[in-house]
């Protein structure tokens, strides 16, 4: 056994300088080193009861692959990963874990909880460097389910089933598959080579993906079972943004985080001969407080622009982004402007944006949320000079699906309405998980629908 670091606080993550990184969108975090790894794995005190187990959405043996790290067994930490999940590249890094796994921990009680994901990452990153065995590829059972949606509830489900031999189909409805990994997070956060090759791993085991299929419109839910599916999976998001019906929305420079998003992520409009291209513009305001407003705002920066604002009517305190995602925006330049909500966008002759008319917030008793809500300050009105307003307020489901399949339901927000954690939706043989049912929300409670739909669904075709 490997001897036990008790430092109180966790190895320092490596990044890029903030001056260089938010002129540039390559990735932010550099990742341990070998050593770094095997250090901060020896922080562990592989706790018998295991209570970050409890609070991981895929269940990760989170002990034992540590423990295999401060060991430097590295290829048995990652069959250790490998067991519970798909992504762990991804989950690495972008998985919420002051919340979860590391809010847990033992050692967080009187100093740093140990780092989790950074180590998940380094495994993860580890293997796919050293590794040249191909997946093996799992003997068929001869049955066929469909899974809608490429992002990480599909991708979840569709490498479990195909696990237990199934024959799975991906149909996607953007020309690449990985969802939100790959239109939604940057590239700066997420590269998306290393989505790729998550990818490649499931296709290695017999996963087809079929892009460019908007179901709905190219195929229907009732079509994907007359071509010899025996259940569905619908993963398909919440890609529908919102906006704050304030006037101005439809002035140009004016954009959805999503549209912003997708066309720097999935189109790569940041580059000077992109066929997307996006303004440029100098003075830009971000209307929200969540992970996908920070995206947004540090793309912006790296975009040329010279003053980002977050705009967001609660404090810091309430911010719903990850606090490492503030403190990078922070570092990076972003001014942060809380206790402020926008109530107008004002244009010039062209149409075009030239400023946002905001309020100021303060605090007052707590809403049904718990938090404390919001209210106008009289007389604080006043005007942010700014040229680009960028919404992130939160997104919904698309209705193509479900207005495309009868007995389908869904709730007044237009989220699939489960039976239960196992994913069954109201039409027999139709599973589904992810955002297309909670909402926007993480990747990886995306990824434990997926793992559970999975489980449902093979238990549904072997009771048939």
């Amino acid at each position: 056994m490997a001897e036990r670091n008790m430092d109180v606080n966790k190895c320092p993550m490596p990044v890029q300088d903030p001056d260089v990184r938010n002129k540039n969108f390559e990735e932010v975090a550099l990742g341990y080193t070998y050593d770094m790894a095997v250090n901060e794995a020896r922080r562990c005190l592989n706790c018998p009861k295991k209570p970050c187990v409890s609070a991981c959405p895929v269940q990760i043996d989170i002990p034992a692959f540590i423990e295999r790290v401060a060991n430097e067994d590295m290829e048995g930490a990652f069959e250790v990963l490998s067991k519970s999940t798909s992504l762990p590249a991804v989950c690495g890094r972008v998985c919420p874990q002051e919340s979860q796994c590391e809010g847990k921990c033992v050692r967080g009680i009187k100093g740093e909880p140990v780092g989790i994901g950074r180590l998940e990452r380094f495994v993860a990153d580890y293997h796919r460097e050293h590794c040249t065995d191909n997946p093996v590829m799992p003997e068929q059972n001869g049955h066929k389910v469909a899974v809608i949606g490429a992002g990480p509830s599909g991708l979840t489900v569709a490498g479990d089933l195909a696990k237990m031999g199934y024959k799975v189909t991906i149909y996607e409805a953007l020309h690449l598959a990985g969802g939100v990994l790959v239109y939604g997070i940057p590239e700066f956060r997420l590269p998306k080579a290393i989505v790729q090759k998550e990818i490649d791993n499931l296709k290695a085991i017999g996963v087809d993906v079929e892009t460019n299929m908007v179901i709905g419109k190219v195929l229907t839910i009732d079509e994907l079972f007359e071509m010899g599916n025996e259940a569905v999976f619908v993963g398909s998001g919440a890609g529908l943004p919102r906006f704050m019906n304030i006037p101005g929305e439809s002035l140009k420079g004016v954009y959805s985080a999503n549209e912003f998003l997708t066309r720097i992520n999935l189109m790569k409009a940041y580059k000077e001969d992109s066929k997307t291209p996006i303004q440029h513009a100098k003075k830009v305001a971000v209307v929200g407080g969540g992970n996908v407003a920070m995206d947004a705002a540090r793309s912006a920066k790296r975009l040329g622009a010279e003053e980002v604002y977050i705009v967001y009517r609660r404090g810091m305190e309430e911010l719903p982004a990850r606090k490492e995602e503030v403190e990078h925006a922070e570092e990076e330049g972003i001014i942060f402007k809380t206790l402020h909500n926008p109530v107008e966008i004002l244009g010039n002759e062209d149409g075009m944006v030239s400023g946002m008319k905001c309020v100021q917030m303060e605090l007052g008793e707590p809403d049904e949320s718990g938090r404390r809500r919001p209210i106008v300050k009289e007389g604080s009105e006043f005007v942010l000079d700014v040229d680009s307003v960028i919404m992130s307020i939160g997104t919904s489901p698309n209705p193509l699906i479900r207005s495309t399949t009868p007995g389908l339901d869904a709730n007044n927000h237009g989220c699939l309405i489960t039976k239960d954690e196992k994913g069954e939706t109201t039409r027999e043989g139709v599973y589904a998980g992810g955002d297309a049912v909670t909402g926007a929300a993480t990747v990886i409670l995306a990824m434990g629908a997926g793992k559970s739909a999975a489980r449902a669904i093979d238990e549904y075709i072997k009771n048939k």
